[in-house]
């Protein structure tokens, strides 16, 4: 069910983060915005996630079994084909388990990796370890360690199930989209989140995003509508309309996941409000990034996601040689707007614009070159 964040709950809000202290002034607030933009507009740099070590002998003969999502997505494609790609790198088997969005898909992977021996269990792109629990035990049971990548944001802890975790910077996804909000509003954001309670880092990122524009200004208004995966296509157009037909000041529609904004703009546009409500977003999705490029989306928060598998590979390869966990996220976020869109590429693709500093990064970490 949609529900509006009053004013009294963002000032509620911004009393908590304070810890009694009075909320900052416009001019302190706008420079912290203003920064956080800058820090995420900046080409990124490679992040060292922990000491080097000899991937190579350590993983030699090692085989992981990644079971994605689904492979009917080019994002599941892509972060696939990123892991694979560093999998070759250091030369060990990588495997990917097709599959169409299927449970049972899911457990057949499982069960072929306890079959064949596999070291190790990766669950990409989204699949909750907690739904195939009879099977991750059996697993273990066998000495398999089980992984999981682009699952859980920074803040939240792994399933017992789980040995480590390739997580995402949610958090700070939704402190840039209410910082972005805010400074293109010139301190006066009245927004509508769009989340999906389905998704488990669904949670932490709008309540980023809610706690940030409370830091920010206590009077900012807010709208959170709840809108599962499964019902996309069905609901975030009429949910959108109806919430900027009750409300003609929002300034901004905020949806957690930027594919989300196919189903934002025709709302936008049968309600006449489209350039006069901005869409902002994360993921890095190259149609939407496109969209920016026509000028239906106003900004994007990219992560590559060839860096994202060459991050999750360096995880699993530390929980196989028994190195500490890294802890936090290891892949930038960038921000695209009109301004450096084109380096994405044209049209855009899911890892142009970047750079390549995690390439002679990771290699090094590795001690694959010099």
């Amino acid at each position: 069910m949609p529900h509006k964040t009053s004013v009294s709950k963002l000032a509620a809000l911004a009393a908590t983060l304070s810890l009694g202290t009075a909320a900052p002034a416009l001019a302190d607030a706008m420079a912290d915005a203003e920064a956080l933009l800058a820090k995420h507009s900046a080409l990124p740099e490679f992040i060292v996630p922990g000491e080097p070590f000899d991937a190579r002998a350590c993983m030699a003969d090692k085989k992981v079994m990644s079971i994605p999502l689904t492979m009917t997505v080019p994002y599941g494609v892509e972060l696939e084909k990123g892991m694979a790609t560093a999998a070759a790198e250091v030369g060990f088997t990588f495997e990917t388990w097709d599959n169409q969005l299927k449970i049972d898909q899911w457990i057949q992977g499982v069960s072929q990796a306890v079959a064949q021996d596999y070291d190790v269990i990766d669950l990409a792109g989204g699949i909750n370890p907690e739904l195939l629990g009879p099977q991750l035990s059996e697993a273990r049971d066998a000495g398999i360690k089980i992984s999981t990548t682009q699952l859980y944001d920074v803040t939240q802890e792994a399933v017992a199930s789980v040995d480590a975790s390739s997580k995402i910077d949610f958090t700070t996804a939704g402190k840039i989209l209410a910082a972005w909000a805010y400074v293109k509003t010139e301190g006066k954001p009245n927004v509508v989140i769009i989340g999906s309670s389905d998704v488990l880092s669904s949670k932490p990122y709008t309540d980023a995003m809610e706690a940030q524009l409370a830091e920010y200004c206590p009077d900012c208004k807010a709208r959170v509508i709840d809108v599962p995966v499964s019902e996309w296509a069905t609901k975030i157009q009429a949910s959108v309309q109806s919430a900027v037909l009750s409300d003609p000041g929002v300034n901004y529609i905020l949806p957690v996941f930027d594919s989300m904004s196919q189903f934002i703009v025709p709302a936008l546009r049968i309600t006449g409000s489209e350039g006069a409500v901005k869409i902002a977003s994360f993921n890095g999705t190259p149609f939407v990034l496109d969209m920016i490029r026509e000028g239906t989306v106003d900004m994007d928060i990219g992560e590559s996601l060839e860096w994202a598998g060459y991050t999750a590979i360096d995880n699993i390869m530390r929980m196989v040689c028994d190195l500490p966990e890294p802890q936090g996220n290891f892949v930038p976020l960038y921000i695209f707007d009109s301004a450096n869109v084109e380096t994405a590429g044209v049209p855009a693709t899911y890892n142009d614009g970047y750079g390549d500093a995690y390439l002679t990064g990771f290699r090094k970490l590795w001690m694959l070159e010099e």
